[in-house]
């Protein structure tokens, strides 16, 4: 389980950036994995200001994305995983915008939104984007796994 949040101001939208698996710097949404006996809605709020500097206000909820894949594991056995990702839209409260230190970001950034497609990014940005611009009642948009 994990939160992330999409947050907006005058046509432009925060990311974070994180190292990418192989090495290759790609844009994230600020968000993270849910602490044992956390509330999604202050996951969401933690991880911003982690990554970000920012407090948030959360505004709502834009959808849930679920995803599940195979992995090699030890030994010869595939590793199952099944991640579920909250998606939530935020507004920045307060806080200054400053880069993560010792985390799983390195920098944290305003991006013009019609920069986005140009951007080297996780496929989790463009998921988060699609419910912030089309905001279906059901929280869901289908989307085809690579």
């Amino acid at each position: 389980m994990a939160a992330y949040a999409v947050v907006v101001r005058d046509g432009q939208f925060l990311l974070a950036r994180s190292p990418g698996p192989a090495g290759e710097p790609e844009w994230v949404l600020p968000g993270g994995g849910m602490e044992h006996g956390e509330d999604p809605y202050d996951t969401v709020r933690r991880e911003v200001e982690e990554e970000t500097g920012y407090h948030v206000e959360v505004t709502g909820l834009l959808g849930v994305h679920s995803t599940r894949r195979t992995f090699p594991g030890r030994l010869g056995r595939t590793v199952d995983h099944h991640g579920v990702r909250l998606i939530y839209e935020g507004r920045v409260t307060g806080g200054e915008l400053r880069n993560e230190i010792g985390g799983s970001t390195e920098l944290a950034a305003w991006q013009p939104l019609d920069a986005v497609p140009r951007l080297v990014r996780v496929r989790l940005v463009d998921i988060a984007l699609r419910l912030w611009r089309e905001r279906p009642a059901a929280g869901h948009v289908e989307t085809a796994e690579p």
